[in-house]
C-alpha cells in the first residue's frame, strides 16, 4: 500500500472513531433519532472533508489532536447533505455508501430530521472552546463553514441543480454556479478551517483556499464522469441517475474528453497552491491526485 493510501486510511479510522464517540448513544431517549444520525453517519464514506481539513492543519504546522471534534463537525454536515439529497422530493434515492439511504429504513419524516440534527450537532462541535486556538480564528473558522452551506452556498447550488435539472438552461455559467456551490464551497472550507484552526497565516489561508476551490470542482467532475461510466457496486449509489433525471453536468455540456482536461487543469492549480503552503508534512499534493484519478 502506497504512503499516501496509508495516510488516508488511517485518518479515516481516526476520523471513524471521533464520529463514534462523539455522537450520542443509539441508545439516548428518543433513540429513533440517534439510531438514524449513527446510521447514517457511521455507514462508511471516505471522509475526505476532515482529512482535507487535518491534512491543511498539519501542512500548517499544527498537532491536530485537538482539533478532531471540530474537524470531525464536517462529515456531519456532509452527511446531513447526503441524507436529504436522497429524499423523496430531492433525488428519491435508495442506496447511499453501499447501504439503504435513511429515510428508506427509518421513514421519510425520520430522514428529514436526521438531517436536521446532523447540522445543528455539526455547529455544536464547532463551537467547542479549544485551548491551542486563538478564538478569533476559530470563529473566523465557524463563519466560514456556514457561510460555505447556506443559502447563497450549498444550498443555494441545489437550488439551481433542481431549477436546471430536466429543463433546457445548459449553460456554462450555470453549471459552474452549481457545482461551485454545492460541492466546491464545503470541500474549500474544510481546507481553510484547517488552516484557521493551525493559526496559518493570511498567505497560507488564501493558498489553501485555491487549493480547495479546485478541489471541489475537480471531485464534483470527476462523480460526474463516475456516474456515467462506473456501476452501483463500485460507486456505492446508483449509477446513471445523471443521465436519467437530465441533469446539468461537464460531460454532458462539454464532453468526456474535455471534462477530463478540466480536472486536470484544476489538479495542476491545486499543485501549484499545495506547494506554497510547503509544510514539513504535507499530504495536500497527494490528495489532490487522489480526489481528480479515483474510480468511485
Amino acid at each position: 500500500m502506497s504512503e499516501l493510501a496509508d495516510y488516508l486510511k488511517s485518518k479515516r479510522q481516526v476520523v471513524d472513531r471521533v464520529l463514534d464517540a462523539n455522537l450520542p448513544p443509539a441508545e439516548t431517549p428518543p433513540n429513533v433519532i440517534h439510531e438514524a444520525m449513527r446510521y447514517a453517519v457511521l455507514g462508511g464514506g471516505k471522509r475526505i472533508r476532515p482529512i482535507v481539513a487535518i491534512a491543511a492543519a498539519e501542512a500548517c504546522g499544527a498537532n491536530v489532536d485537538e482539533l478532531l471534534v471540530p474537524i470531525a463537525a464536517l462529515e456531519l454536515i456532509h452527511t446531513y447533505s447526503l441524507v436529504h439529497d436522497d429524499l423523496p422530493a430531492l433525488d428519491d434515492d435508495d442506496l447511499r455508501r453501499g447501504q439503504k439511504t435513511t429515510h428508506v429504513v427509518f421513514g421519510e419524516a425520520m430522514g428529514i430530521l436526521t438531517g436536521d440534527a446532523l447540522l445543528t450537532e455539526a455547529f455544536a462541535w464547532l463551537a467547542k472552546p479549544i485551548a491551542a486556538v486563538d478564538a478569533a480564528h476559530q470563529l473566523r473558522a465557524i463563519r466560514e463553514v456556514a457561510v460555505a452551506v447556506d443559502s447563497q452556498g450549498m444550498i443555494g447550488g441545489q437550488v439551481a441543480d433542481i431549477i436546471a435539472t430536466g429543463t433546457d438552461e445548459s449553460t456554462p455559467e450555470l453549471l459552474d454556479f452549481i457545482h461551485r456551490n454545492k460541492t466546491s464551497k464545503l470541500l474549500t472550507a474544510s481546507v481553510v478551517l484547517g488552516g484557521l484552526l493551525a493559526n496559518a497565516s493570511d498567505e497560507k489561508i488564501e493558498a489553501l483556499r485555491k487549493y480547495g476551490s479546485a478541489i471541489g470542482l475537480a471531485f464534483q467532475i470527476v462523480d460526474d464522469l463516475l456516474d456515467q461510466e462506473e456501476d452501483a457496486a463500485t460507486l456505492g449509489k446508483t449509477a446513471g441517475k445523471d443521465v436519467a433525471q437530465g441533469k446539468l453536468t461537464y460531460p454532458a455540456l462539454f464532453g468526456t474528453d474535455a471534462a477530463r482536461a478540466k480536472v486536470e487543469s484544476l489538479l495542476g492549480e491545486a499543485l501549484r497552491n499545495a506547494a506554497i503552503i510547503a509544510g514539513p508534512v504535507n499530504y495536500l499534493p497527494g490528495i489532490a491526485r487522489f480526489i481528480c484519478e479515483r474510480r468511485s
